[in-house]
């Protein structure tokens, strides 16, 4: 599946963001219109899909005067119902299927455990409905492939959940560095957290009003425990997810793709990666990673996780130190004239002059997104591209995913970026791909 978006195509499909109206973190209830000021009808209606701990966020669209939640899924009953019954319907499933196929839900925001986020999002742009998914974005290099190709098919409206890009610092951090305050990028480096190990596989039965099949769905049949359905068994076993390499790494990964797709980088061509399988219970997932990753121009991108940066000994540079200290991840460009580094809430420069100069960096700008739902929303309605497009992410989760094989396989790897494919190894190749349980498929 050949990708034929340039930056060109990327940048088109993006006008009319500078446009939208811009919201802060917290959004106020005077804003987002609570006097009643838009119609129902005039709002983007969201299905919520996935009621767990990390769905709080998402009432946010019922604050917002652009959008409703109009119903919600979760094979846990009790977590559907209080979350139904929080924003204010009497919608709600099990079963995605059934929410998808109501004629009133507008979009879906997937709120899951990695290994349905793909799958699901299939199922929604299928049905007519636009996406916002949670990152990471899919269980394989080949489910990221498909996405691409449905979406794009059934011309859907899709926001990756990397939210830092509807934060400030990190936008204005990028600006400096595209107009040129730290010279040319001389290399690049990005951390986040690693994980562990751990999880109890001992079985337990299957707790009353929760449908463990369907939280399984694509994944393989399993002995259920809870250690295995709870956030961190979603996170670091294997048959769920690649662990935080992607979970955590799809953002700061994010926002160096975000600098990439604005130089036509593209993305690296070579990767070397070491690190660790977790092991000794339910846990299997890649930690303690070190990758080295270089652009077809030679620029090199280092991707570490936060501990084995902060372990004595590491190899990184001087002033990355303090950086991992302070925050737990994190993307320095260091330029030939000075660095400057981004995260959540955080800009960092190697200069007081180079920080001075966020307000007014030069001619380029980015687009502006102060809530990264209320951007969706407003997509949704307006047909607009969102801030963290499905094309970035693809390419950012490559990225995570081309680091996970190269641990698994011990082998340097090698890109082809025009045939989207990995070149010179047949066992990196085939973990490209990823089994599906019957009758689940992409």
């Amino acid at each position: 599946m050949k990708s034929e978006h340039t930056r060109r195509d990327f940048l088109k499909s993006s006008l009319g963001l500078g446009a939208l109206v811009s919201f802060p973190t917290i959004i106020p209830s005077s804003v987002l219109g609570k006097n009643g000021s838009v119609a129902p009808s005039n709002r983007a209606n969201i299905g919520v899909i996935g009621c767990g701990w990390r769905s709080a966020s998402c009432g946010a669209y019922k604050n917002y005067d652009k959008s409703q939640i109009v119903a919600v899924c979760d094979p846990f009953l009790d977590r559907r119902v209080e979350k139904a019954k929080a924003w204010g319907t009497n919608n709600h499933y099990s079963d995605f299927r059934e929410l998808i196929a109501r004629d009133d839900v507008d979009a879906v925001h997937i709120v899951t455990p990695d290994h349905w986020h793909v799958p699901i999002s299939l199922a929604a742009a299928r049905a007519g409905k636009d996406v916002y998914c949670e990152k990471p974005l899919g269980l394989s290099i080949e489910q990221d492939l498909a996405a691409r190709e449905i979406v794009d098919q059934h011309k859907r409206v899709f926001q990756y959940g990397t939210q830092q890009r509807s934060m400030e610092a990190c936008r204005m951090g990028l600006e400096l560095v595209l107009n040129g305050h730290i010279g040319e990028v001389e290399e690049i480096h990005v951390w986040a957290p690693g994980g562990g190990g751990g999880g109890n596989g001992t079985e337990h039965p299957v707790p009353e009003g929760f449908d463990y099949d369907m939280w399984l769905g694509p994944a393989p049949k399993a002995p259920y425990s809870p250690s295995r359905v709870d956030k961190t068994g979603a996170w670091f076993i294997y048959d769920y997810a690649i662990g935080f390499i992607a979970g955590w790494g799809a953002h700061p990964l994010d926002i160096l793709q975000w600098w990439a797709d604005e130089t036509d980088m593209g993305i690296p061509v070579e990767y070397k990666t070491t690190g660790k399988i977790a092991s000794g219970g339910l846990f299997n997932t890649v930690r303690d990673w070190n990758m080295e990753a270089t652009y077809a121009n030679g620029l090199k991108m280092h991707f570490i996780d936060t501990a084995s940066a902060k372990a004595t000994g590491a190899k990184i540079p001087k002033m990355m130190k303090p950086l991992v200290e302070e925050i737990g991840n994190g993307t320095l460009f260091i330029g030939s004239k000075g660095w400057v580094s981004v995260s959540r809430g955080v800009l960092r420069a190697s200069s007081d002059d180079i920080r001075r100069q966020a307000k007014t960096p030069g001619p380029i700008r980015l687009p502006i997104s102060r809530h990264h739902m209320a951007n969706f929303a407003d997509c949704v309605l307006t047909r607009e591209q969102p801030i963290s497009s499905l094309e970035t992410g693809i390419r950012s989760d490559i990225i995570s995913h081309m680091g996970d094989i190269c641990v698994r396989t011990g082998e340097t790897l090698r890109w082809d970026p025009v045939n989207e494919t990995i070149i010179g190894s047949d066992t990196a190749v085939k973990m490209m791909h990823r089994d599906m349980r019957a009758p689940w498929t992409i």
